[in-house]
């Protein structure tokens, strides 16, 4: 299937700044889940109800009139909010005015830190798999990515290939824990890797993505930037209340950085969206107060990882590690030689089960005969997926 829908000349002879990118892998497979009426295990968006507290809270909220623009950083009380959380789970002492930004969804956030950091010929370190946001976010930038791929089937970094790809131009390095598409963790070797980077390299910063952070399981500690002042002195710390809060079509999330990255931040926010929803601020400050609703997250989306993985011993699929996020990959190798993108089509329109091959990850495509599926669905989506599934 060819995703790229667009020439690089567009109406009355526009020079496309992304020539080479096209409609996003994720649109294409939902739109055909749609045709052909399968179970949809592409997209990572629950199919299961938000709280209702949180509804109640957003609908008070706009009933109270919080319906005007708010501040172009966010709500204060939220931001107050988030720098006691932020204290309370990884004891780093965020300040709520100077550090902490709202943003229209952790994507957003992203891409704003690394627009308001890169020039011309710059060179960011991605590594592959990798969310398909983040190279179109460097090129439309006028930088360069520096791929490396990680370690499969684990997905761990290799370090050693990091060490030889930094040069004069590194600008950034972006670090995604719990990692999309793959469910790999960081660990504090990574961590120190991280360090001994920063010390060495002076004009380096990190653009960490941490969306996921309430989704690991496994007992494993989530090792947020947020923890090692030294590191968040030279990041740009991103984070989701959709995926925190089973609301990802509300799009809102927030980054943290020192106050001097901050600046800068805020000087690209202010001109793009300038503030972010009011009423969804206010209420979502409110359910701040509700620990139990994102503390008890990671037992909540294990279970589903261990229902959907026990269903699928019933299949020919076989798993591959997953720690966090809303996802698993699965091995195809014992079902066919198709390659990916065959393969996840083929599954759609046959079987009815839609999954993200995973070379939509990679810039060269690489094909390891490997699917990602979203498991925060509802336990009789789950089911009749893998019994569909079993059927191959």
């Amino acid at each position: 299937m060819n995703l790229k829908l667009y020439s690089p000349l567009g109406d009355g002879g526009l020079i496309s700044k992304l020539p080479d990118t096209g409609t996003t892998i994720f649109t294409v497979m939902s739109q055909l889940a749609l045709e052909h009426n399968a179970i949809n295990l592409g997209q990572g968006f629950p199919d299961f109800m938000m709280s209702e507290e949180l509804i109640a809270l957003v609908n008070a909220a706009m009933l109270q009139g919080h319906n005007q623009y708010a501040h172009m950083c966010g709500v204060p009380l939220l931001r107050e909010k988030l720098a006691q959380k932020i204290q309370k789970l990884y004891n780093s002492d965020a300040n709520a005015e100077t550090q902490i930004t709202i943003t229209p969804g952790g994507t957003y956030a992203i891409y704003t830190a690394l627009t308001s950091m890169l020039k011309k010929d710059d060179e960011v370190i991605v590594f592959e798999p990798a969310y398909d946001s983040y190279i179109p976010n460097i090129t439309v930038n006028g930088a360069k990515p520096v791929l490396i791929q990680l370690q499969y089937p684990a997905y761990n970094i290799p370090w050693h290939k990091v060490h030889e790809k930094i040069t004069a131009k590194t600008r950034a390095i972006i670090i995604n824990s719990p990692h999309n598409p793959t469910g790999a963790v960081i660990n504090e070797s990574d961590i120190e890797q991280l360090k001994l980077i920063i010390q060495k390299h002076k004009n380096i910063f990190i653009v960490s993505d941490e969306v996921y952070e309430h989704l690991i399981f496994d007992d494993i500690a989530h090792l947020s930037i947020l923890r090692y002042p030294e590191l968040l002195e030279r990041s740009f710390v991103c984070f989701s209340f959709g995926k925190t809060y089973h609301c990802t079509g509300w799009k809102i999330g927030y980054c943290i950085a020192s106050p001097s990255l901050m600046h800068e931040f805020r000087k690209v926010h202010q001109f793009n969206c300038f503030s972010v929803n009011s009423f969804v601020q206010y209420a979502l400050a409110e359910f701040l107060n509700n620990e139990d609703a994102y503390l008890s997250l990671s037992n909540f989306i294990q279970r589903k990882r261990d229902y959907f993985q026990n269903l699928m011993k019933t299949t020919k699929f076989r798993p591959l590690a997953s720690h966090g996020s809303y996802f698993q990959c699965y091995s195809y190798k014992d079902l066919s030689d198709e390659n990916d993108m065959e393969f996840a089509i083929r599954l759609t329109k046959e079987y009815g089960v839609t999954a993200i091959p995973l070379s939509s990850f990679y810039q060269n495509k690489r094909d390891d005969k490997v699917l990602r599926f979203c498991f925060a669905k509802k336990e009789g989506t789950l089911k009749e997926a893998a019994e569909r599934l079993s059927r191959l």
